[in-house]
């Protein structure tokens, strides 16, 4: 599995169709994930985001979410294998911040990782 891969295979892990965020279909239906890819070389930390979309007047379900990501992430952080080696994705600081669009009535929460990749190429 390519890095691309892992991560997106780590982000759908969660029950929520999972896309990278510069390739978001028009026709996506929420509740989604969205996440950024960065790279870089061994042993460097490097910052990655992910938002979490709902459309809800409630928080209740989105927090549920976020809480569930950080569980899955646990405090020692997320190993996921790849085929040159594996990334370490950690959370990041703030995990998650609440986002909104009140007018619509769509919720995003914003969450922080960081990830190191320690890979053979």
């Amino acid at each position: 599995m390519t890095a691309e891969q892992a991560i997106h295979a780590f982000w759908s892990s969660f029950n929520l169709t999972a896309y990278d965020e510069n390739s978001v279909p028009d026709d996506a239906a929420l509740p989604y994930i969205t996440y950024s890819l960065t790279y870089d070389t061994f042993d460097n930390q490097v910052s990655m985001v992910a938002n979490l979309w709902y459309q809800s007047t409630s928080w209740i379900k989105i927090t549920q979410k976020m809480h569930e990501i950080s569980e899955g992430i646990t405090q020692g952080g997320k190993v996921i294998i790849t085929d040159n080696g594996y990334i370490w994705i950690k959370r990041g600081s703030p995990f998650g911040q609440r986002m909104g669009d009140i007018e619509n009535n769509i919720k995003r929460m914003l969450i922080n990782v960081s990830a190191e990749y320690f890979q053979n190429n």
